[in-house]
């Protein structure tokens, strides 16, 4: 073998020396990023959560923003959609963790009262809410008492949600203090409440419906409350967040969450408003919805997680 043909001999063999080298170390490199992955998976697992709700188009938005924010603080969360009535039970007998939809001191006055002294009652969430019965702007109707001269007009029925709602129980009692007896409340859910009053809006016909704000529908259409002079309907009211007993032993940094969490009807508007959009996913509507409002979510979490 002469020098040149050394010389080759040697360049190969360090070249095929350096390949192998750089695709150990490639490979070392990949390995510990996919590692590393999977590291971070699963210090981010950080256990299941179950939260309750009411299927109204404010407790969906609210449910499915903190369903975000504790899943991007590494929790699996689950969500419930129950009865009002079974939502308040979920939480009181531990199975769900928590709730954002308490409507007080009113609306939900009697399923709080059952289960006072088996949750947590974190406080207010929501400011400035309200209940009562809601007409198109064009309607001739002001006040409660003008359903009873109305009464052909809107065919002699209000249009209301769930039967077991809380809102449903309060306009029980308006017709009973109104002497409206000639009056049927037909019972649904939202949806078909805002149907209903889609189609009259688009008729431009008298129709009454239960309505409460927050709610997407005052963005969309130019509504009106009826006057309610006997106070049936109360005040304004709030919206509380409830935790189960021993959540806050069982996971600290979720209760903290959930302690914290508080937004205004504007913030609750607009991603109720966005879920209307054709083929909104509420999820996927809270996540951008988090995701553009981090001074706001940063307020929620424990200083630890910041």
């Amino acid at each position: 073998m002469n020098k040149q043909d050394a010389s080759h001999t040697t360049l190969n063999v360090t070249a095929k020396m350096n390949a192998a080298t750089k695709a150990l170390l490639l490979g070392a490199v990949m390995s510990s990023s996919l590692a590393g992955a999977s590291a971070v998976y699963a210090a981010g697992d950080k256990g299941d959560v179950t939260l309750a709700y009411v299927e109204w188009s404010s407790e969906v938005a609210s449910t499915n923003v903190v369903k975000a924010v504790l899943e991007s603080q590494g929790y699996n969360v689950e969500l419930k959609a129950l009865s009002a009535a079974a939502m308040f039970q979920a939480v009181a007998f531990g199975d769900a963790d928590g709730m954002v939809g308490a409507w007080l001191p009113t609306t939900h006055e009697d399923y709080m009262a059952k289960i006072a002294d088996k949750v947590d009652d974190l406080g207010v969430n929501l400011e400035g809410t309200k209940l009562g019965l809601v007409v198109p702007s064009y309607s001739k109707l002001e006040t409660i008492d003008d359903i009873k001269t109305h009464a052909e007009d809107i065919d002699e029925r209000i249009v209301g949600i769930e039967p077991g709602a809380g809102l449903t129980r309060l306009t029980e009692q308006v017709l009973e203090d109104y002497d409206l007896e000639d009056i049927d409340l037909t019972t649904g859910s939202g949806a078909t409440m805002t149907a209903a009053l889609s189609n009259a809006i688009k008729g431009e016909r008298e129709i009454v419906v239960t309505g409460w704000t927050p709610h997407w529908m005052f963005a969309r259409w130019d509504l009106k409350y009826l006057d309610d002079p006997k106070g049936v309907y109360g005040g304004a009211e709030e919206i509380h967040t409830l935790a189960r007993k021993g959540l806050e032993e069982d996971m600290p940094e979720v209760y903290a969450i959930l302690d914290n969490f508080a937004w205004t009807p504007a913030d609750m508007g607009e991603v109720m408003l966005n879920n209307q959009e054709d083929d909104a996913d509420p999820y996927e509507t809270a996540k951008a919805w988090v995701e553009s409002h981090q001074d706001i979510v940063k307020e929620w979490l424990p200083a630890a997680a910041e």
